[in-house]
């Protein structure tokens, strides 16, 4: 495996997380240089066995959010293998799984135990629901969560149809969210010494998530409106036709606005609109009159005209294009590592260090791998 860098250099998790919202935390820690220990069940996680793959083992999610971890295959219904765990956690400094309360609690390992192993462990639990609530042992997937936090209902405000969004949302927000709480709880320990228990749940995650701009004015009391942002949620609100294809184009604040204006002077420019204050309480017909103003012109006509404005605007792209996108190959954001599959190229690290810059540090592994590796040092 090459060697590791990044601003995690020399912190080791053990990870008994599977399918997305935990093993993308951790594959974050993994490229920022941390020594991170897969756990997998005899089986393995289900997630290896979904999605394209060059093994049956090695899907492309999977193989994406597990790589440059080690793989060790342990059935933690068997005592040897329950205190090969422990030996593993004796030497972490993070222990993080995504099973419930009660099914960790069963096999040994929740946080009161852990900790007479390793008193300092910053111990993280990724759950559905917040255990500390009635609904803490039920069981929880992206969709229902975004079901849950209000999705399909700001999608059918929006589309006239309740849907999911095109993503799995609820599990990678809820892994960004166990990431930045590991990390608060490792500095903690950092400056004092201490270890803490962490918990995460994706439905307290997603709802913090979607109020962000959709608390609106139920957050005030008395409430002054319904609990969304109705720019976003406008039936208007989507990429502009044009002659031959669609862009995507935001004339928002006030100088972009006035700019637009003098440079095109529509017909149908009129003081209701001189304000984003104006233009946000008339947002449907705003959109609606810059919709058929699009489509009078090609994409690349568009894309010219605003960004000679510096008004922000792209075309629309499909994920496929992304591989191939000038700005990401400048930038290197892509990194091939080899691999006993060959060649892996893989969505690389989204932020950059001057001084401790992550890395993918190495290719996903296969089931049970690093087995000898990991028990040994």
């Amino acid at each position: 495996m090459p060697e590791r860098s990044g601003p995690l250099l020399g912190v080791r998790v053990v990870d008994l997380t599977t399918m997305v919202f935990g093993p993308y935390a951790t594959q974050i820690m993994a490229d920022f240089g941390a020594d991170v220990i897969k756990v997998e069940s005899p089986g393995g996680d289900t997630t290896r066995y979904i999605n394209q793959g060059p093994t049956p083992d090695l899907g492309g999610i999977f193989t994406n959010i597990n790589r440059g971890k080690r793989s060790v295959q342990l059935d933690l219904t068997k005592e040897p293998d329950r205190e090969a765990l422990r030996s593993l956690i004796a030497k972490a400094d993070v222990f993080i799984h995504s099973m419930r309360h009660k099914a960790i609690a069963k096999l040994g390992f929740d946080y009161e135990v852990v900790r007479t192993i390793k008193p300092d462990i910053v111990y993280t639990n990724c759950y559905g629901y917040s255990r500390r609530g009635p609904m803490g042992d039920k069981p929880a997937y992206d969709d229902i969560m975004q079901a849950e936090c209000g999705i399909p209902h700001l999608q059918e405000l929006s589309t006239g149809e309740p849907q999911f969004a095109a993503t799995i949302m609820a599990d990678k927000v809820s892994g960004l969210t166990a990431l930045y709480a590991t990390l608060a709880a490792l500095y903690h320990r950092a400056t004092t010494g201490e270890g803490q228990e962490v918990e995460v749940g994706m439905f307290e995650a997603m709802t913090s998530f979607m109020l962000v701009e959709h608390a609106s004015g139920q957050m005030f009391d008395p409430p002054l409106g319904p609990a969304h942002y109705h720019r976003v949620v406008s039936k208007e609100r989507k990429p502009y036709r044009t002659k031959d294809g669609h862009i995507a184009a935001l004339v928002y604040n006030d100088k972009q606005w006035n700019a637009f204006m003098a440079a095109l002077k529509p017909d149908w420019e009129t003081p209701e609109f001189d304000t984003l204050q104006k233009r946000a309480a008339n947002i449907d017909r705003v959109y609606g009159l810059l919709g058929q103003t699009f489509a009078t012109r090609t994409t690349q006509e568009w894309l010219d005209f605003l960004t000679g404005l510096q008004i922000p605007c792209s075309p629309v792209r499909s994920t496929d294009e992304l591989f191939d996108d000038p700005h990401l190959k400048a930038v290197g954001f892509f990194e091939t590592v080899e691999s006993d599959v060959g060649p892996i190229r893989y969505p690389g690290v989204p932020t950059w260090f001057s001084r401790t810059p992550g890395r993918v540090s190495g290719p996903t592994p296969h089931l049970g791998e690093h087995g000898d590796e990991s028990f040994g040092d």
